[in-house]
């Protein structure tokens, strides 16, 4: 379980979030909506441990975060971040098997398990057979599977993803959506920003919406995700659309 205790997220001496205490069990995939600037990527950066909360604190299993063994904490939680940066010439495999490195101890090669591992992730994102491709042949989306791919070789209980349909097209975002709903269902925990309501009502169990001003909304999406809420938040008027069972949410 990965927790928070009044936590609060600042910028530049400007907070974000304020007094933000909540409960992600095994099983739910939480969406984060709110507009540009307005701290999701900050947040899941905090609950990732890569940056200390202006106050309140962040645990996971019941042990803050900095108190775990960083290699431990890695096999465990795993940040998708917004982008991703190849600084050095690699294969897709070899950037997939990145993902394994907290598994194996030091001085330890990759074996035939995390080339399977390796393999499967890839087949996963509809890379298969890709993996011999060197990095700058790929395209952006074709790239951000591959990230994509890299956190599900990790194999992590809780997964952070700071907009993991970039770059997507619609059957590759709904498609990344789909293996990600499927890992909490399957016990894990899933914590996704989102710029598209209607995606989050598709696929999340909850919302969070942040409002940059330190305020914020979590619930189920059934009662957060409703046009009064979603206008508020982006300030811009959204209506709901009903489309074969599924509700829709558009710029009114």
């Amino acid at each position: 379980m990965l927790a928070c205790d009044g936590l609060g997220v600042s910028v530049a001496g400007r907070p974000l979030v304020r007094d933000f205490s909540a409960r992600f069990e095994p099983g739910q995939f939480i969406a984060v909506l709110g507009r540009n600037g307005v701290g999701k990527t900050l947040t899941l950066h905090t609950l990732a441990g890569l940056r200390p909360p202006a106050h309140g604190r962040v645990s996971l299993d019941g042990r803050e975060l900095a108190a775990w063994p960083r290699r431990e904490l890695a096999r465990r939680l795993s940040l998708l971040p917004q982008s991703t940066e190849d600084p050095f010439p690699t294969t897709a495999l070899e950037t997939v098997l990145i993902g394994r490195h907290p598994h194996l101890g030091f001085w330890q090669w990759e074996g035939p398990e995390d080339h399977a591992r390796a393999d499967a992730a890839l087949a996963a994102v509809d890379l298969g057979g890709l993996g011999g491709r060197e990095l700058d042949s790929l395209s952006g989306g074709e790239r951000r599977r591959l990230a994509v791919a890299t956190l599900l070789a990790q194999d992590p209980a809780v997964c952070l993803l700071d907009e993991p349909t970039n770059h997507l097209d619609p059957g590759h975002q709904l498609a990344v959506l789909e293996l990600f709903r499927a890992r909490a269902h399957a016990g894990g925990v899933v914590l996704a920003s989102l710029h598209d309501a209607t995606l989050a009502a598709r696929f999340a169990d909850r919302a969070l919406l942040l409002h940059g001003d330190g305020s914020w909304l979590l619930g189920d999406c059934a009662q957060v995700l409703r046009p009064g809420s979603l206008s508020g938040l982006y300030g811009s008027p959204v209506a709901e659309l009903d489309y074969r069972g599924r509700r829709v949410f558009v710029g009114a």
